[in-house]
């Protein structure tokens, strides 16, 4: 008698406990679940950033031409990237190289759908770095149909190559670890091959000594405040990939801070060392260099590497966007040196400075040929994509409608009516 209720005891004891830990399990999963779109709707928020400051550097007769690139870039990615780009990305990749572009989900449960958001807000941040770049002399139909296929294409198939279990470079041991180079990288040598079809804008270089000619934006407060609604949203960005609510989040939030500001004070540094005046654009920049500098390596570095990382990115960013300038290439916003150059950097830094195994040459190894492999592809496959484009529909506007302003010609509307007295509507009766 006394044995069967010891026994009983200990049923009832082992019943409680198993509650408790599938209690335990669900409440981590369901904290998991809430974190990762949290994160999510932070990358989201990113877009308005984006949205201000590439509206800010553009002229004011092109202003609302670039807030609905950067509207519609949203809505085009997010669809690319459900029906066809998630699952080249994250679906069967047999050969390490083209994950199968099947349709439909594989996993719809609730975490896999969170999987699927938190993506599509990374693929909607690729597609929207080459909105800036490519600002005030790109058609609008063209510019939209040239993101679609990015997203459809470019980004997703160098993305199953990292961030798919079965891809190439992830067996390597390359290191990426929320997309330096998966995609800002990526984006930015999009952007640069959509700049060099298009050519510069009209009168950004001189005719008779090829100088580069100033053409500022119209509102640097719009700048500014789209880099502070970035780098807020960048802490989504970089401590979202940790796909989990764990205790890495504490660091991966504050290196991503140290180096944003580290990237501000470097590119503050370089002009301050160059004897000309510290730009607010260049250190906002700067600042955004930092960010992605650090975006590979911020859950494997220390806060001193990072904060290293960031610095060296705000200066690779000024000193880039200047040789770009040289090459007579006209990056409107200075997407090419903030997220091409610097991401690059940042992917080689998470290699050399990956705390308990710093600068092993093996890792550095792998880390140049991801890089050189990013720029290979996304360069390629978007001059081709911008080239057919431009062969067929045009992806330059015409002369005139630049010279107009694309928020009249293209969409007939003005951003200040007010004070845009050279543009004026005239209905017919």
């Amino acid at each position: 008698m006394k044995m069967s209720r010891l026994k009983l005891a200990v049923f009832l004891v082992l019943l409680l406990v198993s509650k408790h830990a599938y209690a335990a399990d669900s409440i981590s999963e369901n904290l998991d679940l809430v974190w990762i779109l949290l994160a999510g709707v932070l990358v989201f928020l990113m877009q308005a950033g984006f949205a201000l400051l590439e509206t800010g550097m553009s002229r004011a007769k092109n202003a609302v031409n670039v807030m609905m690139k950067n509207y519609t870039d949203v809505c085009i990615a997010t669809i690319v990237f459900w029906f066809i780009g998630y699952n080249i990305m994250f679906g069967d990749n047999p050969s390490g190289f083209f994950g199968l572009p099947t349709m439909g989900l594989a996993d719809d449960s609730p975490m896999g759908l969170a999987l699927l958001f938190f993506q599509i807000m990374f693929a909607a941040t690729a597609a929207t770095i080459c909105s800036g770049a490519m600002a005030e002399r790109t058609k609008y139909s063209a510019y939209l149909l040239g993101s679609a296929l990015l997203i459809a294409i470019t980004y997703p198939v160098f993305g199953s190559w990292v961030w798919n279990a079965d891809g190439w470079l992830a067996k390597l041991g390359f290191i990426d670890f929320a997309g330096s180079t998966v995609v800002h990288s990526v984006g930015a040598w999009c952007a640069l091959s959509g700049v060099i079809v298009l050519g510069p804008r009209l009168g950004r270089f001189s005719r008779k000594t090829g100088i580069a000619n100033q053409i500022s934006g119209h509102n640097l407060t719009m700048v500014g405040l789209g880099g502070f609604i970035l780098w807020f949203g960048w802490f989504g960005f970089n401590a979202g990939s940790t796909l989990s609510a764990s205790s890495d989040i504490a660091g991966i939030a504050l290196n991503t801070h140290l180096a944003a500001s580290a990237g501000a004070l470097g590119a503050t540094i370089t002009f301050l060392l160059l004897r000309q005046p510290v730009l607010m654009t260049s250190v906002v920049n700067g600042s955004l260099a930092g960010l992605v500098s650090i975006t590979a390596g911020c859950a494997s570095m220390s806060g001193g590497w990072a904060m290293f990382t960031g610095l060296i990115g705000g200066v690779i960013c000024v000193m880039s966007g200047k040789l770009l300038l040289r090459l007579k290439i006209d990056d409107v916003v200075g997407a090419i040196p903030v997220h091409g150059f610097a991401g690059a950097w940042g992917t080689l830094a998470a290699g050399m400075f990956l705390q308990g195994d710093m600068f092993n040459l093996q890792q550095i190894a792998v880390q140049l040929l991801g890089i050189s492999m990013a720029f290979v592809w996304a360069f390629s496959t978007s001059y081709l994509i911008y080239i057919i484009i431009d062969k067929t529909m045009g992806l330059r506007s015409s002369s005139m409608h630049e010279q107009r302003g694309l928020d009249f010609t293209e969409h007939a509307e003005i951003a200040f009516p007010e004070f845009q007295v050279n543009v004026t509507y005239q209905q017919k009766s």
